[in-house]
């Protein structure tokens, strides 16, 4: 018997025929434990479709969120994983074609979408997508903009990259005309390389910033903004784009839209502006200028100047879908940030441990920054885990330094390594030599790569009532916040 003659990459990475998804009624995940693909998969079955995926790291909170919505999980991706005859296939983008179960998938000839292709026919084509776009504050803003509406009465829909504060969830499916999806510029599927967000058909939209980032995927700062002016020139001229008036590279993609925009800016001419920020320990007041309204006392329950310009790309977005100025200041004020944005895990001996998601240079100063503003008497100890694929390159060597030096001390712990991506030992980031340029410029860093070691660490250096302890992974970095709190409780008993 003559063996099949094997795929080319070619063949393999071939794009799909579009899934005819009035004829579905079951559905496999695969990559389902990933933050995106199980919300997809609670949204798919709050549609209605039997469920199931499959995953190599099926582990809580996602496996006994999935399992709690009846959504069995397969380990690995084997070929028996499709036994079950799925009607349709969703591919995360961790998918190679190379997998036993993509594989399968193809020979089979099962109809498969990428978890963007399937969001849009399923969710965005019956409503108006509202997309949050931008290199930093994604989350924050489209969780924000998703609850203005919520308190307008419009019952958005959202699926967004955190959990949300105020609805405890990163999807939802409801009722109402919109819908709020953070737009990803990382690619989409093995078959599709293009950025995710080019998938949303934004009506409503926003470019909170542009920087370099995904140094795994991106060569360069031009390519990143070529696909950030492809997705500017999709929001339609009976729409709306919302950008940041004080990025150039913002503006300059901006141009590529038919669609009218918004600026806005802090303390500087835009259409939406906030002027007069104070800061004081419950969150952050400023005048709030929109457009054809007059200036109005805001307030938002957060910190730093990056919040305020979430907060006006937010109003900017639910103005332009329909929200009345009062249910925008009333969202505003009653927001509650997402998990692992400034997220305060607990006290102990007066000394506050905090977890944030920053891993990009900015991000890291905006967040110290924000830090410093809830917190101007006390030394922040700030603890950094190298574990994103553009954090663990040496793009960001002096971006690092220079942001971390915000911090009174700082603290790395073991490098993430990921054996697939055979990333060359020069193009890594030098952490010795990172932590050896922050002492020499003034703030003692260390390197402690067993979590234990590094909490008893941090613990034995912080002052009660005197320091604050933030630290930064886009991961949970071992469970180092909960053991950091323990071990100065212990230390510290009577306090």
């Amino acid at each position: 018997m003559t063996q099949p003659r094997p795929e080319t990459d070619t063949e393999m990475r071939r794009p799909p025929a579009p899934v005819a998804w009035e004829d579905v009624r079951r559905v496999h995940v695969m990559g389902i434990c990933g933050s995106a693909m199980g919300a997809f998969a609670g949204m798919l079955r709050a549609r209605g479709f039997e469920v199931r995926g499959s995953d190599t790291g099926a582990y809580p909170p996602m496996s006994t969120t999935l399992a709690a919505k009846g959504v069995p999980i397969y380990e690995g991706y084997r070929a028996e994983n499709l036994d079950w005859g799925p009607d349709a296939v969703v591919v995360g983008n961790v998918i190679r074609p190379t997998y036993e179960e993509a594989i399968a998938l193809r020979e089979r000839r099962i109809p498969h979408a990428s978890l963007p292709q399937a969001l849009a026919a399923l969710f965005l084509a019956e409503r108006t997508p509202i997309v949050v776009t931008g290199t930093h504050g994604k989350t924050t803003t489209s969780s924000m903009t998703a609850w203005i509406l919520e308190r307008a009465g419009l019952d958005p829909s959202f699926m967004i990259g955190g959990v949300t504060g105020n609805f405890g969830e990163n999807h939802r499916v409801a009722g109402g005309p919109v819908f709020v999806v953070e737009g990803d510029e990382y690619d989409t599927a093995y078959f599709d390389k293009g950025p995710k967000f080019l998938h949303y058909q934004p009506v409503f939209a926003s470019i909170n910033n542009v920087e370099f980032d995904h140094a795994d995927i991106f060569p360069d700062i031009a390519a990143i903004e070529a696909v950030f002016s492809r997705f500017a020139a999709l929001v339609p001229s009976h729409g709306r784009l919302i950008v940041n008036g004080a990025d150039a590279r913002a503006m300059r993609i901006a141009a590529a839209s038919p669609a009218p925009r918004w600026t806005f800016a802090v303390d500087a001419a835009a259409d939406l502006v906030a002027r007069d920020l104070r800061t004081d320990a419950v969150g952050t007041h400023f005048a709030l200028t929109l457009p054809g309204h007059a200036p109005q006392p805001a307030f938002i329950p957060l910190w730093g100047g990056h919040n305020v310009q979430n907060a006006l790309t937010a109003a900017g977005l639910a103005l332009a879908a329909g929200a009345p100025v009062t249910a925008i200041l009333e969202g505003l004020a009653t927001f509650v940030a997402p998990k692992k944005r400034q997220e305060l895990r607990g006290v102990a001996a007066g000394v506050p441990v905090i977890d944030d998601f920053a891993h990009h240079p900015t991000a890291i100063r905006e967040t110290l920054r924000a830090i410093r503003r809830r917190y101007p008497e006390r030394r922040i100890l700030a603890l950094f885990e190298v574990q994103s694929n553009t954090a663990r390159r040496r793009v960001f060597q002096d971006g690092f330094a220079a942001a971390l030096a915000e911090a009174d001390r700082v603290y790395f712990g073991r490098p993430l390594e990921k054996k697939s991506d055979a990333l060359p030992p020069e193009q890594r980031l030098d952490l010795t030599a990172l932590a050896a340029a922050l002492t020499a410029a003034g703030t003692p860093a260390v390197i402690i790569e067993d979590t234990d070691a590094l909490a008893e660490r941090v613990a034995g250096d912080a002052l009660p009532g005197a320091d604050v302890v933030v630290a930064m992974s886009g991961r949970d970095f071992d469970g180092v916040h909960g053991r950091v709190l323990t071990r100065i409780a212990a230390l510290h008993p009577s306090e």
